[in-house]
């Protein structure tokens, strides 16, 4: 069957320059097995399928990576409500609603779309021994690691920081066996993160990461280290140029978004 498919970057107002999520539109009647064979065949970070509301959203999304299902991603969000709305769909309130495995999760537009970032699943602080684990696999000193924080809101980051972008960008890991967010202050944006985690034995870079993105933001507007609005990069070591603006609102929600393109429109037999 042909069903509609987007491919859009994320986090970027320059083509080929954020982070790719394939969309698949109208998904309904699509097995889970299928969706995991297509999400594995596009070898995207993540591959996204838009189904019929069940829980009072505007839309329902299921997100895959070449290898499993995601409760929750941030740059497959922002893609897929690009998608959604760029097809002819229309919100029944003031933000779009998302269901996806975390919940409900609203998407604002503006000059970029942004979504409302999700409550963590786990936070705090890690243990000395994670943290040194941590320096063992970026392949520095554990005095490198300036603060170090679990940031899990649907993939399960831990988070670390380090003294500057330079230090950031300079970072040469070996295998992180485990999802592992990095951030320090300056460079192209007033803040530079990297985010790695496993795939098949291997060491996978992200290019832009926006679930890491909205965790990060949480704990270094609560530790007093950020303010807002402020801008991050993200895939300078990979070429790219991400950025994500984060932003809070009256009430404290916190916003994560960006720039969203359509590099290809079409159909996949599905």
């Amino acid at each position: 069957m042909a069903r509609s498919f987007k491919q859009v970057d994320v986090f970027t107002t320059r083509p080929y320059y954020g982070n790719p999520v394939a969309v698949v539109l109208d998904a309904d009647g699509i097995t889970t097995e299928d969706m995991q064979r297509f999400a594995r065949w596009t070898n995207l970070s993540e591959t996204t399928f838009v189904l019929a509301p069940t829980e009072g959203g505007d839309y329902r999304v299921r997100i895959f990576t070449p290898t499993t299902e995601l409760p929750f991603a941030g740059h497959p969000t922002l893609g897929t409500c690009h998608a959604w709305l760029e097809a002819g769909g229309a919100p029944a309130g003031e933000y779009v609603l998302q269901e996806c495995g975390a919940g409900l999760v609203r998407v604002r537009g503006g000059e970029g779309l942004a979504f409302a970032a999700p409550p963590l699943i786990r936070s705090g602080p890690v243990d000395e021994a994670d943290v040194q684990h941590a320096a063992d696999v970026l392949r520095i000193a554990r005095e490198a690691i300036v603060d170090a924080q679990w940031a899990d809101n649907g993939p399960g980051w831990m988070a670390v920081l380090l003294e500057s972008a330079e230090a950031v960008l300079a970072l040469e890991p070996g295998f992180v066996d485990f999802d592992l967010g990095v951030v320090g202050p300056g460079g192209a944006a007033d803040w530079e993160l990297r985010a790695f985690f496993p795939v098949n034995g291997a060491t996978v870079e992200d290019p832009v990461t926006g679930s890491l993105n909205a965790s990060v933001a949480g704990w270094l507007l609560e530790t007093g280290r950020a303010t807002v609005p402020y801008t991050a990069a993200q895939g300078t070591a990979l070429g790219r140029a991400g950025r994500i603006h984060v932003s809070t609102d009256a009430d404290g929600t916190l916003w994560v978004g960006g720039g969203t393109v359509t590099c290809i429109s079409g159909e996949v037999a599905l």
